[in-house]
């Protein structure tokens, strides 16, 4: 089977903090688990066939969440996202707050070659100051190569030849995280990994990134409501009372 060595030592992370998860919720967009902390992942719905099930449905606030973690392994996406969740929960808060991870993109990006793998919101602003900027998307639905939105596939080309990389921190939950990192390295880009999905530990600097930026999740009660009751981008606008945003610099 495959195993990813940037997997397994996420995992380990969370080895000696182990807890019994107090909730675990999968909304449209996002899944939540409620461990030490509350911890976050992109939900990876559209991926699971209608008969693939989620192992141990509706007991899996009864299990601990270093269980959870190893969940991430799975190729079940939904798993996978409740398992980069688990280790989420697990996590600390730490790092600066009040700042945007967008606004130091595009203040060292100034003239310089940008590639976005995932697509955020706000990324115009960083594209008036680049010399290019280009987006790798999965959702075929989303790509204009006339806008610079291109397909995931051209990460091998665009990547070593890049000044700045961010890579969204969902990209873990699919498994292409360590190859991206991989590809960022046999260039010399500075690397940021960002979202909620992003967990704010040292591990991701050993692999490559220069930058982490993530969430603290100030106040899950409220949160899991929302996750539970709809879908979208989880914006400061809308997320104000329920999520503070954190940087780490390696």
């Amino acid at each position: 089977m495959y195993r990813s060595e940037l997997i397994d030592d996420l995992i380990s992370v969370v080895h000696e903090k182990n807890v019994l998860a107090r909730d675990v919720r999968v909304g449209i967009s996002w899944t939540a688990v409620i461990g030490k902390y509350c911890g976050l992942a992109k939900t990876y719905a559209n991926s699971i066939a209608r008969d693939a099930y989620t192992r141990n449905m509706g007991s899996l606030a009864e299990k601990n969440t270093f269980e959870l973690a190893g969940y991430l392994r799975s190729w079940n996406l939904i798993e996978a996202s409740i398992g980069l969740a688990a280790i989420n929960s697990m996590i600390p808060s730490k790092g600066k707050t009040g700042i945007n991870a967008l606004d130091i993109i595009a203040e060292r990006g100034k003239n310089k070659k940008i590639t976005f793998v995932g697509k955020f919101p706000h990324i115009e602003k960083v594209r008036e100051k680049a010399k290019e900027v280009v987006i790798l998307e999965l959702d075929q639905s989303l790509l204009d190569p006339a806008r610079g939105i291109l397909p995931a596939t051209a990460a091998e080309y665009l990547l070593p030849n890049s000044d700045i990389v961010a890579i969204t921190g969902s990209a873990i939950v699919n498994k292409s995280m360590e190859r991206l990192l991989k590809l960022c390295k046999s260039g010399n880009a500075y690397v940021v990994v960002l979202g909620p999905s992003t967990p704010m530990c040292d591990v991701l600097f050993d692999y490559g990134a220069n930058m982490l930026a993530g969430v603290e999740v100030t106040n899950y009660e409220s949160l899991l409501k929302k996750i539970s009751q709809g879908g979208g981008m989880l914006s400061q606008t809308m997320f104000k009372d329920e999520l503070t945003f954190r940087i780490i610099e390696k």
